[in-house]
């Protein structure tokens, strides 16, 4: 038998669902009858609030994508110096890595790029956060289109380095990571503020 919740627990508890299920399985080999089960409520109860798996799915993305990019902005916002915001934005993207790893595979699995729609809610996530980026370059002579690019590339940085993190498991400790991670994309593949060529 189905307990009654409040419908926004309700919902919460089939997103929890959900994103096990679909981290863990991918889209197409999770199925609605799973979630439903994994929740423990019947199908109908899941339909009530989510008309298909592919909505249900898309507000899987959309919330996840919104709370690492609040996470990012967040502690980048906190910081003193631009060294700092670097330091603070790796800092929350890999933490967020290292408590929700789930989400993150979620959110940038292989399988998501394979579908058109998922793809742009990830483009999104990113974009999102290499506009911010993009603000913090500061390389003379460099538009705007040129400094987004460059933005993109650090985005990507952070984005593979998670992945292949995740996918060993999340050795180590975040915060060791995050520092590597911004001393690579502040200082360059020398990796030192006193190397000059």
């Amino acid at each position: 038998m189905t307990i009654r919740l409040p419908a926004a627990e309700r919902r919460a508890q089939l997103v929890d669902a959900a994103l096990a299920l679909f981290a863990a399985e991918g889209f197409q080999s999770t199925t609605m009858d799973a979630v439903a089960a994994e929740a423990g409520v019947t199908k109908p109860v899941l339909y009530q609030h989510f008309p298909s798996k592919r909505e249900l799915f898309l507000e899987l993305l959309r919330d996840v994508g919104r709370r690492l990019s609040e996470n990012v902005g967040a502690a980048t916002a906190a910081a003193a110096s631009p060294r700092e915001m670097v330091e603070n934005g790796f800092a929350a993207y890999f933490d967020f890595v290292s408590e929700h790893p789930d989400q993150f595979r979620l959110l940038f699995g292989e399988g998501v790029r394979i579908d058109a729609e998922f793809a742009v809610e990830v483009m999104q996530v990113e974009r999102s956060i290499a506009e911010f980026i993009a603000g913090l370059i500061t390389i003379e002579d460099l538009d705007t289109d040129e400094r987004l690019v460059l933005a993109h590339g650090i985005v990507g940085l952070a984005e593979g380095t998670g992945r292949h993190w995740t996918a060993a498991g999340c050795p180590g400790d975040a915060s060791v990571l995050a520092s590597q991670v911004a001393d690579l994309a502040w200082y360059g593949l020398r990796g030192s503020a006193h190397s000059t060529r």
